[in-house]
């Protein structure tokens, strides 16, 4: 019993120690000096995050759809891939989306105006690809900065043209995907420990991306389809350098994939564990994206605001795949569906990702607008130290602030009846090691 308090009261002081040192830490870089870069020089420089917080809390803000959805309906071929200017590239282009932006920009920009125009806040770049690391497979990396720098004007283009048409101001979101790599899973089944890819090659990535599309205008990073969160860390540590020794910062979303039913991405992390490991970055929103239906999310929307003081975006896939890999899910069950939440108050953002159309935003716009927006909640982890792995661990910062266990009550109970000794009462106050652990949201 001797040996447990003192690991109790050692840990106990560490704890508290560790907890204020990042508390130091965390309120010492946020005084960093701003930077003085500004992004898209060629415009008037607004506060963007400050507009964006302003429309979350009077209405649902609308993202956009699924674009590759939209560029399948073309039916394009090897040669409306290359274009002109590469007809003579060495590697098949076919497939590679993001690279019509340069060799087919009206395509895209016709896809971001329908959206804008079906209701769209929110339109994303066509550069879910847009890295050095998945342009490799076409050897394009060498235009990787152009390519994003080149599809943040197009969507910019669209959203400026909408907005003064209707008067209802839109915005750009720089997509930032996962890339074809990952950090935390071997792609050799006989080498479990083996890498193609460094944090440092990711982070390098990251930032020509970044770079790109903040220098075409982009008012929002968004870092989506997270199955690794090992690679969204080094995304959002690539942007993080960006604002402090290059640009004026922007509002980031983080949108992370849950695979399945387990509620685990793919590298085996929780939703709330997710949520944790990539809060530090101060996102504006933070939600899910891809892999299921609206159904299917939904318990995993919920655990993401359990989780956070952020704002919930979601923009699911139009339902599961068919066997042919298609999305048979119409716009008014998608819309339906994606009520639901909104009339539960569990979202802020909402839109569609593969399968979605058009169509699909227009019934979501129509179907979530009579109902206000998800309330920022009360932050459960105010008092604790978060760590995340696999699952959630949060260390209460004061460890004698909740009751103790039962175990130790009724023995304590009995205790101080039989007598009122200062021992008996110091025995009555112990804490055990459950009690300043916790294993998840819910037990706050």
């Amino acid at each position: 019993m001797h040996v447990l308090r003192f690991i109790e009261k050692s840990l106990s002081r560490s704890l508290r120690f560790s907890f204020l040192v990042i508390n130091n830490s965390i309120s010492s870089s946020s005084k960093m000096a701003p930077t003085v870069k500004a992004n898209a020089p060629s415009e008037v420089q607004i506060d963007v995050s400050a507009e964006l917080e302003a429309t979350l809390k009077k209405r649902i803000m609308i993202l956009d759809g699924g674009m590759g959805t939209m560029i399948q309906s073309y039916r394009l071929e090897e040669e409306d891939f290359r274009g002109e200017e590469f007809k003579n590239h060495s590697h098949n282009l076919k497939g590679n989306n993001d690279f019509l932006s340069l060799t087919q920009p009206h395509i895209i920009e016709e896809i971001h105006k329908g959206y804008l125009e079906a209701g769209s806040d929110i339109i994303e770049t066509n550069t879910f690809s847009g890295t050095s690391i998945a342009q490799a497979d076409y050897g394009t990396e060498h235009l990787v900065y152009r390519l994003n720098k080149t599809s943040a004007e197009i969507a910019k283009r669209a959203a400026k043209e909408v907005t003064e048409a209707t008067g209802v101001k839109r915005y750009v979101a720089g997509a930032m995907g996962p890339t074809n790599r990952t950090l935390s899973i071997s792609p050799s089944v006989e080498n479990p420990g083996y890498r193609n890819i460094t944090f440092d090659e990711l982070v390098e990535a990251y930032a020509e991306q970044g770079r790109g599309l903040l220098d075409g205008g982009s008012d929002i990073l968004m870092v989506e389809t997270i199955f690794d969160t090992a690679n969204a860390k080094a995304a959002l540590f690539a942007i993080d350098k960006l604002f402090e020794s290059e640009y004026k910062p922007v509002p980031i979303f983080v949108s992370g994939t849950i695979v399945d039913k387990s509620g685990r991405t793919l590298s085996g992390q929780t939703t709330d564990a997710f949520v944790i490991s990539v809060s530090h970055s101060k996102p504006l929103s933070i939600g899910l994206n891809c892999a299921l239906g609206a159904n299917e999310m939904r318990p995993f929307i919920e655990a993401v605001g359990l989780c956070t003081t952020a704002y919930v975006l979601c923009y699911p896939n139009a339902g599961l795949p068919n066997t042919f890999g298609g999305y048979d899910e119409t716009p008014e069950v998608t819309a339906e569906q994606l009520k639901n939440f909104a009339k539960d108050g569990l979202v802020n953002l909402v839109g569609g990702c593969c399968g979605t159309t058009p169509a699909h935003i227009k019934a979501i716009a129509e179907a979530v607008r009579p109902f206000k927006p998800r309330p920022m909640p009360e932050d459960h982890f105010a008092n604790a130290m978060n760590l995340s792995g696999l699952w959630i661990l949060s260390f209460i910062r004061f460890m004698f602030s909740f009751p103790p266990t039962p175990s130790l009550t009724s023995s304590s109970t009995s205790s101080s009846s039989s007598s009122s000794s200062p021992s008996s009462s110091s025995s009555s106050s112990q804490c055990s090691y459950q009690d300043f652990i916790h294993w998840g949201p819910q037990d706050l």
